[in-house]
């Protein structure tokens, strides 16, 4: 075969039509080729992984779960008062802390008495899983869950440790777990965004957006804010003197400018990110509202999530629209309960009863609905549910004669369910009274090891090139907790 002629600038005709107009002409064909897979490749720095549109990227093995719904309980729920029974707490209840805790830090807090948990716990299902009465609904899916009872954290402090629950790390700037889940997998639904956060009505996360940032990644990975009550995309519809043809005129002319001004800014990603932004939200108009209509649901399935009546309302919609983002291909769904700060989240300083006892009822139905609703459609085993906060409490009071509890980092618990997890059992556990991870310790990068695992990702493998070195979620610290997988 001859080679290729070269004019006389000394440049083929591919190498001419790829770089004419500043090298655009050749967008249309790379969109083209990556329609047809022609980039596809594993995630990893030195070839990073590149979404289909639509479609999804080829995963380091067979995953067992196609999307997380991750439910953050902010402020941090009592281990101890939830899904951790520690009954020697009762034997030594009014005691002060032994000698041999004297290293336990209590960030500054008063140091009281060791004090059993506020509610009973009871068996539930076949298992006989132990679970407190402050989620009694939540128990009658006992089976389904996967308690891990031996988590430990790198900090004390809210809204570090809430940064590190997300992205791995105590400081701020790093992508979050959604962000490395749809960096590596790509999306199923090119009208919807692949990674969703749905705040608490009463306010977000102290730590704010970095809990769902892209961190160094391009910007079109960060999570995509719905809003908790109301619309939940503002402006979703656009004017109504403004035809859907005039609205895609100005974004084609809107994209025309901001490619002209890309040609002559090489390597910004966060323009780029936002010429898919304009793309995506054009396409949203069309799928959001369908996807978050529940006029559409049975008004069994309504009364089943608890929406309509109060305290469950808010969070059982919430729920129900994470069940139908998880139909339309959506990725990764986070849901917060609790907002603000102190008791207006899990932060239990002033008492456990008055803080569990009004949050829990917010969400122990609407997750129990979750999760049967989920089932019933056949998509729990392809849809991993995490539960947790940030960190535990301590099994002993704040002072004398004081309800509340205060941080520990040390040893809490979460749990899993669906996805590929094992159901009915617990993995690892606190020491006699609930201070601290004892047996089978899980750390948070074990943690998102274990769900990148699931969902077909090699946590060491899915990596990102950031100044000079190969970047990952967990910084090939973690390891896959294999005994809790089917």
């Amino acid at each position: 075969m001859q080679p290729e002629q070269r004019y006389p600038c000394g440049q083929t005709r591919r190498e001419t039509l790829w770089k004419m107009g500043c090298g655009f002409t050749g967008l249309a064909l790379t969109d083209l080729l990556i329609r047809d897979d022609f980039f596809l490749t594993e995630a990893n720095a030195e070839s990073p992984p590149i979404a289909k549109t639509p479609g999804v990227n080829k995963p380091h093995h067979r995953p067992r779960a196609k999307a997380c719904i991750f439910l953050t309980m902010n402020g941090a729920p009592s281990q101890v008062d939830t899904f951790d029974y520690k009954p020697d707490l009762e034997k030594y209840a009014g005691k002060q802390l032994p000698a041999d805790k004297s290293y336990i830090n209590s960030g500054g807090r008063k140091v009281g008495f060791l004090t059993p948990a506020w509610r009973p716990f009871r068996p539930g299902g076949d298992s006989g899983l132990l679970i407190s009465d402050y989620f009694p609904k939540v128990r009658e899916h006992a089976d389904k869950l996967c308690v891990l009872n031996s988590c430990h954290t790198d900090s004390h402090a809210h809204g570090s440790a809430l940064v590190a629950l997300n992205t791995g790390k105590t400081q701020i700037g790093r992508p979050s777990l959604g962000s490395w889940s749809v960096y590596g997998l790509g999306t199923e639904n090119e009208n919807l965004p692949g990674y969703v956060v749905m705040l608490d009505k009463r306010g977000g996360p102290i730590s704010g957006q970095p809990n769902w940032s892209s961190g160094f990644m391009p910007a079109t990975y960060s999570g995509t804010l719905f809003r908790p009550v109301g619309e939940p995309i503002l402006d979703l519809n656009g004017p109504q003197h403004i035809s859907r043809q005039v609205q895609r005129e100005q974004l084609d002319f809107l994209a025309e400018l901001n490619r002209e001004h890309l040609a002559g800014h090489g390597g910004s990603s966060d323009l780029v990110a936002r010429i898919k932004s304009y793309e995506l939200a054009y396409r949203m108009q069309s799928a959001t509202p369908e996807a978050v209509d529940l006029t559409e649901e049975t008004s069994e399935t309504l009364e089943m999530y608890g929406i309509g009546k109060q305290p469950t309302d808010e969070y059982g919609r919430n729920c129900l629209i994470a069940r139908r983002l998880v139909e339309r291909g959506v990725r990764f769904i986070q849901l917060y309960s609790g907002g603000g700060h102190l008791e207006e989240t899990w932060d239990a300083h002033a008492g456990i009863e008055s803080n569990h006892g009004r949050h829990a009822p917010e969400v122990d139905q609407p997750i129990a609905a979750l999760l049967a609703d989920l089932q019933r459609r056949g998509l729990l085993k392809d849809t991993l549910v995490v539960w947790g906060g940030e960190f535990g409490r301590m099994p002993f009071s704040e002072g004398k004669n004081a309800p509340g509890r205060n941080h520990n980092p040390y040893g809490f618990s979460m749990w899993m369910a669906g996805g590929g997890v094992k159901g009915g059992m617990t993995y690892g556990s606190t020491d006699e009274l609930g201070f601290e991870a004892a047996e089978n310790k899980v750390h948070l990068h074990d943690l998102h090891a274990t769900i990148l695992h699931l969902m077909g990702l090699d946590h060491e493998l899915l990596t990102y090139f950031h100044q000079g070195r190969d970047e990952s979620l967990t910084d090939v610290h973690g390891k896959v907790i294999r005994d809790i997988l089917t």
